[in-house]
């Protein structure tokens, strides 16, 4: 039984205006996923939370420049539809059974 949440590609490098898709396979059991991203020297972001297949909530960073899916016994994914400069971060994903508070810096 895994007992953490897998994410792939671990890195991924992309020109700009190309399409960059991640993958997240939540923790067994967890009705919840969450992804952030974390630019060099600045807060953690949030862009978009599922429960289960359902997109609960999203910012408007992701509605322009993001697409996103959760598809029952499928892993889920973020996609950046056309990559810029500025989309240079670490991707997180994380899950859980319940929702939490997330807090943003704005």
């Amino acid at each position: 039984m895994d007992t953490e949440v897998t994410q792939s590609p671990s890195h991924l490098i992309k020109g700009k205006d190309q399409r960059a898709k991640m993958d997240c396979v939540p923790k067994e059991g967890h009705a919840y996923v969450y992804w952030y991203r974390k630019k060099l020297e600045e807060a953690f972001e949030f862009l978009v939370y599922f429960q289960n297949q359902d997109m609960m909530e999203n910012t408007a960073l992701f509605k322009q420049r993001f697409s996103a899916e959760c598809p029952q016994n499928s892993p889920c994914s973020l996609e950046i539809n056309s990559t810029e400069a500025a989309d240079a971060a670490l991707y997180f994903c994380a899950s859980s059974q319940s929702t939490v508070l997330h807090v943003s810096s704005s």
